[in-house]
């Protein structure tokens, strides 16, 4: 009877932990992306109508086809080696813009993510730059610019002019390099005969919020670096209820802008000069990023310039890094590493370079986990031999139980003098478990975070090591029609990560509490459906950990025959 209560109990904690996962992990590990569904485009998108004061963002046109809306205005063409896109000469928007090295999925026909959109098409997502001021006609979102040339490249700059007929001469000289920055410097002439105010500003603008979730574990949304420390508590929520004003930040110097989990837009102002940074929200959650310069007076016959930069691109590591040696402050801290940053970064170095190297992240992947097996070797040599220790004097144990059943502190002592008698550590077993966590964490990490593992295939049916096992019994391997829930997608790695957990705890000696006992049998099991819907780069490292596991096991065992022995028991 009691046995039977006992594993029914077992059953019902272990059904809480699975499905309660489920529910919690949606909200605090976001998990893979799908096998072959759009991960990018999200809620890209638009808003901003600046007109004196600092920018405003405003509701976009009745929604049009994108390919009508870029045929309504004259435009500059973008042609970079990572951007196809094109600069709108109404309103001098960056609106336009694909990133040609990453597609949407992993379908042979699949389209290059868009990251920018036009205002009055869906998804619209741009930035612009312009002047706030009083006294004078200064350019606005339907100012017609004049381009010095049609194309934007690497090699040839392009400058945008306007003239307000009122002595003021207004110029944007747009620059890009090959690493998604655009340099942006913004001119304006006095010929009047009087002094003019003008403050510059730039802004980028999204129609909605991220479509990658915002968690404790990777942040999307707004986004900056203000006064020389990074920024991750502003969430979309936080600008919504921040009202009229926005979320503002004064700082010398940083950036701002909107990250999703791969995907980047950030101004850069000049990092010598103090500016506000804001967060703001339009009437229709159309969400802009903004920030405004300090005054500056124009003098007749002068000119003053203000330079400022524009990133739109995707978060690879090498590339951020390279920015932030350029003088953009904390620029990889686009990516949300956390706390263990000084963890991970290392991990991600060793598998990039493993990845390079093989030119297989999957293989990567394992030769990581070896490397980290290795290094932990003589750690997991004392866990598995005071583990084993444990069942060669299980016999013994049972003895203490049943002569102490009724005292519980002189069984206490008996076990503890026991354990010191046959000099076994029972802690030393934990140790190695204790260390996996923040290593499993940090590969968790690396793996869930970095582009760099997006869309790379490992062997076979696995395609995308960024998304879950696709390969499931569940609906017959895809033969039947129908895509099952995220916790019961059962790949074959997972199932397989469930049979050496299983074989794993086996090797190891039972608890001596029959509910643990229990537990530990379901477990495993257990663990399977919760790994199932993390990335199959996820999968294949604690798989790989757990068959070296096993094998260190066995050759533990195969030196000390009394352990063999005893675990046969």
């Amino acid at each position: 009877m009691d046995n039977n209560r006992n594993m029914i109990l077992a059953i019902v904690l272990s059904a809480l932990v699975l499905f309660g996962w489920s529910f919690a992990s949606e909200r605090w590990f976001p998990t893979a992306n799908p096998p072959a569904t759009q991960v990018v485009d999200g809620k890209q998108v638009p808003v901003a109508n600046p007109e004196t004061g600092s920018p405003l963002p405003n509701t976009p046109a009745i929604m049009r086809d994108r390919a009508v809306v870029l045929g309504e205005s004259a435009r500059v063409a973008i042609d970079t080696p990572e951007l196809k896109g094109s600069i709108n000469l109404k309103g001098a928007r960056i609106d336009d813009l694909t990133l040609t090295a990453y597609n949407e999925t992993i379908a042979k026909n699949s389209p290059p993510v868009r990251l920018l959109s036009p205002a009055g098409a869906k998804h619209s997502y741009f930035a612009g730059f312009g002047w706030a001021g009083q006294g004078t006609a200064l350019p606005n979102a339907d100012t017609v610019w004049t381009p010095s040339a049609a194309t934007l490249t690497p090699a040839a700059p392009v400058t945008l002019s306007w003239d307000n007929g009122q002595g003021l001469r207004f110029e944007i000289e747009v620059a890009v390099d090959k690493d998604y920055m655009f340099t942006v410097k913004q001119k304006v002439s006095n010929t009047g005969q009087g002094a003019v105010a003008t403050q510059a500003y730039g802004y980028v603008s999204r129609d909605g919020v991220s479509a990658d979730p915002d968690s404790w574990t990777i942040h999307t949304g707004p986004i900056g670096v203000f006064n020389a420390k990074a920024n991750y508590s502003i969430n979309f929520k936080d600008v919504d209820e921040a009202g009229n004003n926005g979320v503002q930040n004064a700082s010398k110097g940083g950036w701002l802008g909107f990250t999703d989990k791969y995907w980047l837009t950030a101004l850069v102002p000049d990092q010598n000069a103090n500016m506000t940074g804001t967060f703001r929200v339009g009437t229709d959650k159309n969400y802009q990023a903004d920030f405004t310069n300090e005054a500056a007076i124009v003098a007749p016959g002068k000119a003053v310039t203000t330079t400022s930069r524009f990133f739109a691109g995707a978060k690879e590591v090498g590339v951020l890094n390279k920015h932030q040696e350029a003088g953009v402050p904390l620029f990889s801290y686009s990516i949300d590493w956390g706390w263990f940053w000084f963890f991970e970064k290392p991990f991600f170095g060793l598998l990039d370079w493993l990845f390079k190297l093989f030119g297989n992240f999957g293989v990567a992947i394992i030769c990581l986990t070896l490397i980290i097996r290795v290094l932990m070797f003589p750690i997991a040599q004392k866990q598995f031999k005071s583990m084993a220790g444990m069942r060669v004097i299980q016999p013994k144990m049972k003895a203490l139980q049943e002569r102490y059943k009724d005292d519980k502190q002189k069984l206490q002592q008996e076990m503890l003098a026991l354990y010191q008698k046959e000099k076994i550590n029972p802690l030393a077993g934990c140790l190695p478990i204790l260390l996996q966590i923040p290593i499993f964490y940090a590969l968790y990490k690396v793996l869930m975070l970095t582009i760099e593992m997006r869309h790379q295939p490992f062997v076979l049916w696995i395609k995308d090591l960024s998304a879950p096992d696709p390969l499931t019994p569940v609906n017959l391997f895809g033969l039947l029609d129908f895509t099952p829930p995220s916790f019961l997608a059962l790949g074959v790695l997972p199932i397989l990560l469930g049979i050496s957990m299983y074989l794993q705890f086996k090797l190891n000696p039972a608890p001596a509490d029959p509910i643990q006992q229990q537990v530990f049998g379901i477990m495993p099991w257990v663990f399977m459906f919760i790994m199932a819907p993390f990335a199959a780069g996820l999968q294949l490292y604690w798989l790989t950990n757990n068959i070296l596991s096993i094998a260190q096991q066995k050759w533990l065992y195969s030196r000390h025959p009394a352990m063999q022995e005893a675990a046969s028991k």
